[in-house]
C-alpha cells in the first residue's frame, strides 16, 4: 500500500477521541493518509545537553533540581485582591535560575522542592537573576545523579516519562484545540499502527544509489528522527521523492505534448511541406520588419527565431517568453501571431485586464492592419449588438487576429481555425483557464509571456515542461532609470523634484498600496496607510493645484480607466494616482516620475514592474520608492535590492528567496507547487538531479513498462502525487 492509499478516517487511530476531529479537520486532515503526510515545520534538539550557563547559546536542556518556591503579589489589586505568581528556584549544580509561572498556579503541586526534573526553555537575565518564563519539564528518577542519554529507542515506539527528553522533537503547525504534545503522541500512535507495510514509491535503484530510506523508516525518521543525522537522511529521501514525481509528471506532460507516449501527432494546420516563407521569416513578418522604424534586438531575433522553429514543428508550441519591462515581447508576439495568419489561420493575444488588452489592440491595429491583417477586440463589456457581429465574423474566419480578456474563452465564442494562443501576464491566469482557451483550436500553439523574470529553480519546477526562450536585451536608446529611497517624513522632496519634471512638460505616477481609507489589506494598522483616493485629493488641493491629474484603481468602470489612460497617454493628464493596477503593460514614454509611496508594502517584483513604467522613451527617469519612517532594517535591505540592481532576475531571485514561489508567478492560484517538504529553491540541488533522474526515465521508457519503472507507474496510478489541476 502506498501512504496515498491510507484514506481510513482518522477516527480509526487508537487514543484519538472525536472532540479532536474537528481541530484536525481545520488543518484538513480527515484521513491517516493526510496526517503521516504533515511534515513537521521545525525539530527541536533536545539530544543535547545545553546547561543553565549556556543559555545564551540557545534554549536550555537539562537535569534541575527544584530549591524552594513562593508566591510573588504582581499586577493591579482587583476583586479576589492582587494577582499572586508562583516563582519556582532551581539550579542545575553549577547555575541558579527561576522558573516564573504565570498563569500557572498548578505548578505549585508539581514542582516539588527536593526532586530533580528534565527542563527545556529559553532563560534570559532579567532582575538581576536567570529566569524563564516559557518552559517544559518533566520528572527525571530520583536516582538521576547526571544527564545521559539512554540509548535510542525505535522512534516510533518511543513513550514515557522521557518521550520529551533525549530527542529530537518535531514543531507541528496547529489549530485551536491541539497542542504539540498532543500531535506528537497521536503521530506516534498512528505510524505504529499504519507504517509499517507501507510500499516504497521509489524505484529500488535509486533507493540504493543515494543511500536512502525506505518509505516507512523515512516516515517514522521526519517525524521521530533518533539523532540529527537520521532526520536529515530522512528529510532528503522525502524531499527528493516529492521532486521526482513532480518532475515525473511534468515529463510526461512534455512528451504527450509532442506525441511521444501516443500515436503520431495529428497535422498541424498546413503541411510543413506547404509552409511559405522567405528566409527566417514569413512574407507578413518580413513586411512588418521593414515597416518598423528601428531594428529588432539581438533577443527579440533570437526568440523569434525560436518561435518560428516551434510553429513548423509537427507538435503543439509550448513556449515561455520571458523578458523584462519594456523588452519588446508583446512586438514579438505580433510576429508570432502573423505567422499564423501567413497558414491561414487565426491567432488570439489574452491579456488579464481590458485595459492591457486594449491599448494591445491599439498597437495591433496601428502595426498590422495596415498589413491586410483583421485585428478585433473582445471583453466582457462589449455591447450586445458588437458583440455578436464580431463572434460571427470570428467563426467564419474573417478576424485574423482577436484581442481581449478572459471573454477569449467564453462558451459561446467560437473559432474559425484557431492556431496560435498567446498569454500574455501569464501569471495572472490560472491552469484551468489556459486549457480552456486552448481547446478552442485543435492543438493551438502555446506561447506564453511575463515581465517577471521567473529564476531557473523555479521555471524548472513550474514550466518544466514548456521551452523557454529570454529577451535579455532592451529596445536602444533607453536611458537606465535612476532609483531613490526616501523616508515618509521627506516626501516633500520628492514631490519638489516631481514638480521640476512636471515644468518640463514631463509627466507622473502617483503609486499607493490600498484604493480607499480603511481598505484590508491584512497586515499593518491600516490608519498608518496612505490610500490613493485620498492621496489623490490631497495632491489635487495642496500639492499639484494647478496640474491636470486624475485617479485610475480596480473599481473604476472599464470605459472610464480607458478615458482616462488615453487622456494621459496623450499629455491631458500630467499626474496619474493609482494602485498597482498600472503595473503591467501602460506604456507612456513622457511619463519620467513614478513615486511608490508605502513602498515596503509591495513586493519587490512588483515594484521591479511599476518602475517599468518609466524609462520608455528618450528622457531620463525617475522612480522613488517612499517607505515609512518605521521601517525595520530588514525592509531597508529589500528596498536595497532596488536601488542596487536593474536586472530583473537578480530581483526575482531575491523576491523568490523572501516571498515564495506560490506569489511570484501566481501559482497558488493555478495549483502549482502544493509541495510538502520541498522547497525548489533551497533544494535546487535535488530538484536538478530528480529532473535529471526523471526526464532520462521517460526517455528510455516513455510508457513506463519496464519492470524497473513498475513502482513510479504503480504511483501514478493508484495514488498520483499532485492534481491533474495542479499540473
Amino acid at each position: 500500500m502506498f501512504l496515498k492509499e491510507l484514506t481510513v478516517s482518522v477516527s480509526n487511530i487508537k487514543g484519538l477521541g472525536p472532540a479532536k476531529i474537528k481541530p484536525l479537520a481545520n488543518m484538513g486532515i480527515y484521513n491517516v493518509a493526510q496526517l503521516l503526510g504533515r511534515c513537521p515545520r521545525d525539530w527541536e534538539d533536545r539530544s543535547r545537553i545545553v546547561p543553565l550557563r549556556d543559555f545564551e547559546k540557545g534554549k536550555v536542556c537539562t537535569l534541575v533540581t527544584v530549591r524552594h518556591c513562593e508566591w510573588l503579589r504582581l499586577g493591579k489589586v482587583g476583586k479576589m485582591g492582587k494577582a499572586e505568581t508562583l516563582k519556582v528556584y532551581i539550579d542545575d549544580g553549577e547555575t541558579k535560575a527561576s522558573l516564573v509561572c504565570f498563569n500557572r498556579p498548578f505548578l505549585e503541586k508539581q514542582l516539588l522542592p527536593g526532586c530533580r526534573y528534565y527542563l527545556y526553555g529559553s532563560f534570559s537575565y532579567k532582575y538581576g537573576e536567570l529566569q524563564s518564563s516559557s518552559f517544559e519539564f518533566e520528572s527525571a528518577p530520583a536516582s538521576q545523579a547526571a544527564l545521559s542519554r539512554p540509548a535510542a529507542k525505535p522512534a516510533a515506539e518511543s513513550g514515557g516519562a522521557e518521550k520529551n527528553f533525549f530527542r529530537i522533537l518535531p514543531i507541528y503547525p496547529l489549530s485551536a484545540g491541539l497542542t504539540q504534545n498532543y500531535m506528537r503522541s497521536l503521530m506516534r500512535n498512528t505510524l505504529r499502527q499504519y507504517a509499517a507495510p507501507l510500499e516504497n514509491e521509489l524505484p529500488d535503484s535509486i533507493i540504493k544509489r543515494d543511500g536512502l530510506l525506505s518509505k516507512a523508516d523515512a516516515l517514522n525518521a521526519l517525524h521521530f528522527p533518533n539523532d540529527i543525522e537520521q532526520l536529515e537522511l530522512a528529510k532528503k529521501t522525502c524531499i527528493y521523492e516529492e521532486l521526482f514525481y513532480l518532475e515525473i509528471i511534468v515529463g510526461k506532460r512534455a512528451l504527450e505534448r509532442k506525441g511521444a507516449s501516443g500515436g503520431k501527432a495529428p497535422a498541424k494546420v498546413a503541411a510543413a511541406a506547404s509552409r511559405v516563407g522567405e528566409g527566417n521569416f514569413t512574407p507578413l513578418q518580413r513586411r512588418l520588419i521593414e515597416r518598423l522604424p528601428f531594428k529588432l534586438t539581438a533577443g527579440q531575433e533570437s526568440a523569434l527565431a525560436d518561435i518560428n522553429r516551434d510553429m513548423d514543428s509537427p507538435y503543439p508550441m509550448a513556449r515561455l517568453l520571458q523578458g523584462d519591462v519594456g523588452s519588446g515581447k508583446t512586438l514579438v508576439s505580433f510576429l508570432a501571431a502573423l505567422k499564423a495568419i501567413d497558414y491561414g489561420a487565426q491567432a488570439a493575444i489574452m491579456a488579464p485586464t481590458e485595459l492591457l488588452a486594449h491599448q494591445h489592440t491599439e498597437n495591433a491595429a496601428r502595426l498590422l492592419e495596415p498589413l491586410g491583417v483583421h485585428v478585433g477586440f473582445l471583453t466582457g463589456n462589449i455591447k450586445t449588438a458588437g458583440r455578436n457581429q464580431l463572434l460571427k465574423s470570428l467563426a467564419a474566419g474573417n478576424i485574423d487576429l482577436v484581442l481581449g480578456t478572459h471573454a477569449l474563452f467564453s462558451k459561446n465564442v467560437v473559432y474559425n481555425k484557431l492556431s496560435l494562443v498567446v498569454i500574455d501576464e501569464q501569471h495572472r491566469f490560472g491552469v484551468t483557464q489556459r486549457q480552456a482557451i486552448l481547446a478552442k483550436g485543435e492543438r493551438c500553439d502555446l506561447l506564453m509571456m511575463s515581465a517577471t523574470p521567473i529564476p531557473r529553480t523555479l521555471a524548472l519546477t513550474v514550466f518544466g515542461d514548456m521551452d523557454v526562450s529570454v529577451i535579455s536585451s532592451m529596445p536602444p536608446g533607453r536611458k537606465p532609470i535612476e532609483t531613490h529611497l526616501a523616508r515618509q517624513s521627506n516626501e516633500k522632496k520628492v514631490y519638489d523634484f516631481v514638480r521640476r519634471e512636471l515644468a518640463q512638460g514631463r509627466q507622473a505616477y502617483f503609486v499607493y498600496p490600498l484604493i480607499e481609507a480603511g481598505e484590508n489589506d491584512g497586515e499593518l494598522p491600516l490608519r498608518s496607510l496612505k490610500d490613493a483616493e485620498s492621496m489623490a485629493e490631497r495632491l489635487a488641493k495642496e500639492v499639484f493645484p494647478d496640474t491636470p491629474l486624475a485617479l485610475i484603481h480596480s473599481k473604476i468602470a472599464e470605459d472610464k480607466k480607458r478615458q482616462i489612460m488615453e487622456s494621459f497617454r496623450a499629455g491631458g493628464i500630467k499626474i496619474l494616482v493609482a494602485t498597482s493596477v498600472v503595473e503591467v503593460g501602460v506604456d507612456v514614454p513622457n511619463a519620467t516620475c513614478m513615486v511608490i509611496e508605502h513602498a515596503e508594502r509591495f513586493g519587490l517584483s512588483a515594484l521591479h514592474q511599476l518602475r517599468g513604467r518609466v524609462g520608455r522613451g528618450s528622457f531620463q527617469s525617475f522612480c522613488f520608492l517612499v517607505y515609512s519612517d518605521e521601517l525595520t532594517e530588514d525592509g531597508k535591505q529589500r528596498l536595497k535590492v532596488m536601488l542596487e540592481n536593474r536586472d530583473g532576475f537578480v530581483i526575482a531571485e531575491e523576491d523568490l528567496r523572501l516571498r515564495g514561489p506560490g506569489q511570484i508567478v501566481g501559482t497558488e492560484q493555478s495549483g502549482y507547487l502544493k509541495l510538502g517538504i520541498a522547497d525548489p529553491v533551497r533544494d535546487a540541488a535535488c530538484l536538478s538531479r530528480a529532473r535529471t533522474d526523471a526526464f532520462a526515465i521517460l526517455a528510455s521508457d516513455p510508457a513506463l513498462n519496464l519492470s524497473e519503472n513498475a513502482v513510479i507507474a504503480s504511483v501514478l496510478k493508484r495514488a498520483p502525487p499532485f492534481s491533474d489541476a495542479g499540473l
